[in-house]
């Protein structure tokens, strides 16, 4: 097995005891970002979410995504609105960290993936971005050899 295609493992969701982290993203289209994830990083869809609104869940490597429509308020968030992303403000991304970034640059390129530039040194790293069907961006990093953390 090749570096990039990082076996799934069973992590649960719900989980049965302490919890798991889920990152959450508003999009247009629940089934088009279902298909992204699973094709570019294979990605394993565990509900597709359903026509009254709920999500769609998928397993990538070690973490969850929750994609759902945006919408208004609702009784638990009477006052937040979930809008659409601006592809040119970002306050949040996802960041995945690979152990060979022109492998996976090559692979996710192939696959379909949208990068804004290729592959730059930056610091300890070398990094690149993805923009995923609705706009928002996803950190593609490499740690270089030298480099600790902390």
């Amino acid at each position: 097995m090749s570096q990039v295609e990082v076996e799934q493992k069973s992590y649960q969701m719900p989980p049965k005891d302490g919890f798991t982290v889920a990152h959450f993203l508003a999009v247009a289209d629940v089934e088009r970002s279902l298909r992204f994830y699973e094709k570019v990083f294979g990605g394993r869809i565990l509900s597709r979410g359903d026509k009254s609104g709920a999500p769609g869940y998928l397993q990538i490597a070690n973490t969850w995504l929750i994609v759902n429509p945006w919408g208004g308020p609702t009784p638990d968030k009477p006052t937040v609105t979930i809008v659409p992303p601006d592809p040119n403000k970002v306050s949040s991304f996802m960041n995945i960290r690979v152990a060979d970034i022109k492998e996976c640059y090559e692979l996710w390129r192939s696959r379909g993936a949208e990068f804004i530039t290729e592959p730059k040194d930056k610091y300890g790293e070398t990094r690149c971005y993805i923009r995923d069907p609705d706009g928002y961006i996803i950190e593609v990093g490499q740690s270089k050899p030298e480099f600790t953390y902390g």
